[in-house]
């Protein structure tokens, strides 16, 4: 558990938190820019002394202001990847990664130097001088060598803000492996709600130096913040399945979450793959009886739990099985349809896109 607790001044910028962070897992650092995510990282790195408060992690003070207590950045056991991945341009790859196991400084190493590299796929690169490796490749060397370093906390601090959409597709699914595969808890700094559905656990949002929210990811997708920063369109369902086939002819496979199964766009996802989804709500249509000749691929019994205005339309919340989900109506919608809590209804949306698996990005289609 890291515990954080502090008051911190960056010029004219104050951050005022109180947090309490799992582990492990992954927690994504959400807001726009100027709300003191990159200083709550230097702040937990070390790099930016409090003005109060305390922080801990896993049972260790690392900064205690009335206790005269803070571990310089060296000795907090703690990786770091930056957007400038300061790699050493004097040496190849594996002198980068060998860096970071110098770096140990009397932790147990637990990464072995083979696991990480084939967990990053960096064995075609060992041989390779900084200078000749990708964007995204640049990336994965900067994450290994911070691993090599034996962390128990990872601050990942924007690591994808300079790479472009192919770039980030390339890199996305080494972020998933070191989620599902290591025990590091890790810090995500992003401007990107698309990388917090796609790899995020818990979110922070901050506004203003302070946490506006913290909570779950499936959480956080319904909240009014967020939406503040993000706009409306980012409200939906996130939900979490197992493959349990594929059709090769219609491109689709279907995806298990709880009780209800789902058709997904991407026939190269195989069955026993967990699999992240993203339904947003103004995607979900609803129809009081169930529709004939329809081109939308899902169409599931529902009930309405709730029904929420919601910026000059309604979020009407359904009972799906054992799940729920959003959809977003219009108010004429809502008198025409009789729509009320309690009532039956279908819900109808396309084949949805995964939003996140183990070693591969699925894709949209209709």
């Amino acid at each position: 558990m890291l515990d954080i607790r502090c008051i911190a001044r960056r010029g004219a910028f104050l951050l005022d938190v109180d947090l309490k962070l799992p582990d492990p897992g992954v927690t994504a650092l959400f807001g726009v820019s100027g709300a003191g995510k990159s200083t709550l990282i230097a702040v937990l790195a070390g790099l930016l002394r409090p003005q109060s408060g305390r922080i801990e992690i896993d049972g260790e003070v690392l900064f205690d202001a009335v206790a005269g207590i803070c571990l310089p950045a060296e000795r907090r056991g703690i990786g770091c990847v930056f957007q400038d991945t300061r790699l050493f341009p004097h040496h190849d790859v594996r002198g980068n990664l060998e860096y970071g196991m110098h770096r140990v400084r009397g932790r147990v190493r637990r990464l072995q130097f083979g696991h990480v590299v084939e967990l990053l796929g960096l064995g075609a690169l060992l041989e390779r001088r900084t200078h000749q490796l990708s964007g995204g490749e640049r990336q994965r060397v900067a994450l290994g060598r911070a691993l090599l370093a034996q962390p128990r906390l990872l601050l990942l601090d924007e690591p994808l803000a300079s790479l472009d959409a192919a770039r980030k597709e390339e890199l996305l699914p080494y972020f998933e492996r070191l989620r599902d595969e290591l025990a590091v808890p890790i810090v995500h700094v992003t401007h990107s709600f698309d990388e917090v559905i796609r790899i995020a656990q818990q979110v922070v949002v901050l506004d203003g130096g302070r946490v506006a929210l913290a909570a779950p990811l499936a959480q956080v997708c319904r909240a009014p913040v967020l939406h503040a920063i993000t706009g409306s369109e980012v409200t939906g369902t996130v939900l979490e399945g197992t493959v349990t086939r594929r059709d090769a002819a219609e491109a689709l496979a279907v995806v298990r979450c709880g009780d209800i199964d789902l058709r997904v766009a991407r026939i190269v996802l195989e069955p026993g793959m967990r699999v992240r989804l993203y339904v947003a709500a103004d995607d979900v249509a609803i129809a009081r009886e169930r529709p004939e000749a329809i081109s939308m691929r899902n169409v599931l019994r529902a009930q309405i739990v709730t029904i929420e205005p919601a910026e000059g339309s309604a979020l009407v919340h359904l009972a799906v099985g054992s799940e729920q989900l959003l959809a977003r109506v219009t108010h004429s919608a809502i008198r025409e349809l009789q729509l009320v809590p309690g009532a039956d209804c279908f819900a109808l949306f396309k084949a949805v896109a995964t939003h996140g698996r183990r070693f591969e990005r699925a894709g949209a289609t209709a």
